[in-house]
C-alpha cells in the first residue's frame, strides 16, 4: 500500500494588530478603514461624541433613548420597515450609549455594504424621533429597569458606582437612567440632545472587512458623506474623582441563597504608562481559570464557579486636553458565592491580596499570562467586528491608531516585578469598596468580623 507523505507544518507568519488608514470626508467625518482579505462580513463602527455627562440635568437616559431611535428607523420609515430593509441586506444594526459617547454598530455582507450603509446614513441624517416612537422606546426602557434591579450583578454595579463617585457626577448614576429620569424623556428632549451633540465633524466611522472590488471612497461619499451638521467647539470634560475608602455595603436581599460580590476602585487608564503591567498583573490575579483567585476560591475551597479581576476604562481624555481632566478605569473583582461562604470567601480573597503584596507574582504566572494575552490575539481578531470595535475603542479613548499593536509588544516585554507592582497598586487591601448583594441578616456579622472596612446595609 502506498502512503501519502505526512504533511509538514508551514512556517509561522508574524502577526500584528491591523493598521488602519485614516482619512476624512468633506463633511468633517473622520474615517478609519482596514482592508482584511477574506473577511466577507464587513463591520462598521460609528462613534458619536455624545457622552453621558452631556445629558441635561434630570434627563439621565436620553442618550440611550436617542441611540435606540437611531438604530430602529428614520423619519421616512417605520421601525418595522427599517428592520425589514436591514434583514433583506443580511445586516445587523445596534447602538448604545456609554460614558464616552454613542456607538452605532453595523455588520453586513460585503456585497450588501452599499445598501446597508445607506440605511445607516439615512438614520443619522433623519432619525425617527416622532412622539409615538420615543414613547415606545421610553416604555420599553421603563419595563427593563425592574428586571435590572432584580439582577444581582447589575444591582451590585449600580451600587458600586453610587459609592465611588460623588452624587453630582454622572458616573455615580445608572448609565441608562432611572425610572424617574427616563419617564421625563420625550421626543423634544431627544431631538434637542441630537441637535446639540450629533454631527459628522465630531464623529468617526471605522470600516473593517474585505473591501476587494468596493470603491469605498465613492460609497462613503454617497452615504455618510451626505450627512451634514453644524460644527461645535470642544466641550469641557469634567474631572473624575472617587472615594475608595475601604468599606463594605450590603444590598439586602432577604432569603438570597447566594451573595454577589463586586469589589472595586478607580485607577489608571490606557494613557498611563503602567497600563500594560496593570493588565498583565490583573490577569494573573483573576483573568482566567488558572489565576490566583480562581485557584483558591474555586479549585481549593469550592466557594464559587468563578471569580474575575478586570480593568474597564470608563472615560479617557486626549493627553493635551485643555480641561486638565484625566481618564480613569474601573478596577474590580467580581463573582458570586453561596450565602454561608460569604465571610470565608472574602477572608480568603483578602489573604490572596496580602500574599500577592508580600511575595509577588511568579515568573511562571507572568509567562502564562503573556501567552494567553498575546498568543491568542490572532484568534481574537479573526472577525472584522473585533477589529472594528477595538479601533473604535481607541478613537473614543483618544489613543493613537497603532496603540493596540504597541500594547502587545509592551505586554511581551513587561517583567514579573513590574506586573507585581502594578497589580498590588491597583488592588490595595485597605482601599477597596466592597458591594455585597445578599441576605444581610446572615452575612453582615461574619463580614464585620473580617475588619475590611465599615459595614453598612441598604435596601435591595
Amino acid at each position: 500500500m502506498e502512503y501519502h507523505p505526512q504533511p509538514a507544518p508551514g512556517v509561522a507568519r508574524p502577526w500584528a494588530f491591523p493598521a488602519p488608514e485614516r482619512g476624512s470626508l468633506p463633511n468633517g467625518l473622520t474615517v478609519l478603514r482596514c482592508h482584511r482579505p477574506g473577511q466577507q462580513v464587513v463591520a462598521v463602527e460609528i462613534f458619536l461624541d455624545a457622552p453621558l455627562d452631556a445629558e441635561p440635568e434630570g434627563l439621565d437616559g436620553v442618550a440611550t433613548i436617542m441611540s435606540r431611535a437611531l438604530s430602529e428607523g428614520t423619519d421616512k420609515q417605520s421601525a418595522e420597515e427599517f428592520a425589514a430593509e436591514l434583514e433583506r441586506c443580511g445586516a445587523t444594526l445596534d447602538a448604545h450609549a456609554d460614558h464616552p459617547g454613542v456607538r452605532v454598530s453595523l455588520e453586513v455582507p460585503a456585497s450588501r455594504l452599499a445598501k446597508a450603509l445607506g440605511l445607516v446614513a439615512e438614520a443619522l441624517r433623519a432619525p425617527a424621533f416622532s412622539d409615538s416612537e420615543i414613547e415606545r422606546l421610553v416604555g420599553n426602557r421603563l419595563d427593563e429597569i425592574p428586571h435590572e434591579q432584580a439582577n444581582p450583578a447589575r444591582r451590585a454595579a449600580k451600587q458600586l458606582s453610587k459609592e465611588l463617585f460623588p452624587a453630582t457626577a454622572r458616573m455615580s448614576r445608572p448609565r441608562q437612567g432611572t425610572e424617574e429620569t427616563v419617564a421625563r424623556i420625550d421626543s423634544a428632549a431627544v431631538r434637542a440632545f441630537y441637535d446639540a451633540h450629533v454631527r459628522p465633524s465630531t464623529a468617526t466611522a471605522v470600516v473593517v472587512g474585505d473591501l476587494t472590488g468596493i470603491d469605498l471612497d465613492a460609497l462613503l461619499a454617497d452615504t455618510v458623506g451626505d450627512w451634514s451638521g453644524n460644527t461645535a467647539e470642544q466641550r469641557p470634560v469634567p474631572p473624575i474623582t472617587a472615594d475608595d475608602t475601604g468599606r463594605v455595603v450590603i444590598v439586602d436581599r432577604p432569603g438570597a441563597v447566594q451573595t454577589q460580590l463586586l469589589i472595586g476602585r478607580i485607577g489608571a487608564d490606557r494613557h498611563d504608562s503602567v497600563w500594560a503591567a496593570q493588565v498583565l498583573g490583573t490577569y494573573c490575579l483573576g483573568g482566567t481559570l488558572t489565576s490566583r483567585l480562581d485557584r483558591v476560591l474555586r479549585e481549593e475551597k469550592g466557594y464559587t464557579y468563578g471569580v474575575r479581576a478586570f480593568a474597564q476604562v470608563l472615560r479617557s481624555t486626549a493627553p493635551d486636553s485643555a480641561s486638565g481632566a484625566t481618564g480613569a478605569a474601573m478596577l474590580a473583582i467580581s463573582g458570586s458565592v453561596d450565602t454561608e461562604s460569604t465571610g470565608p470567601a472574602l477572608e480568603d480573597l483578602w489573604k490572596v491580596l496580602r500574599t500577592l503584596a508580600a511575595e509577588g507574582l511568579t515568573d511562571a504566572e507572568r509567562e502564562t499570562a503573556v501567552q494567553n494575552l498575546v498568543g491568542v490575539a490572532p484568534l481574537k481578531f479573526e472577525m472584522a467586528a473585533s477589529v472594528a470595535g477595538t479601533l473604535a475603542d481607541q478613537v473614543e479613548q483618544h489613543l493613537p491608531d497603532d496603540y493596540q499593536a504597541q500594547l502587545y509588544a509592551r505586554l511581551a516585554d513587561t517583567g514579573t516585578v513590574e506586573a507585581t507592582a502594578a497589580v498590588v497598586n491597583a488592588f490595595p487591601e485597605d482601599r477597596l469598596v466592597t458591594v455585597l448583594v445578599g441576605d444581610a441578616a446572615r452575612i453582615a456579622d461574619p463580614v464585620r468580623a473580617l475588619g475590611i472596612g465599615e459595614v453598612s446595609v441598604v435596601t435591595g
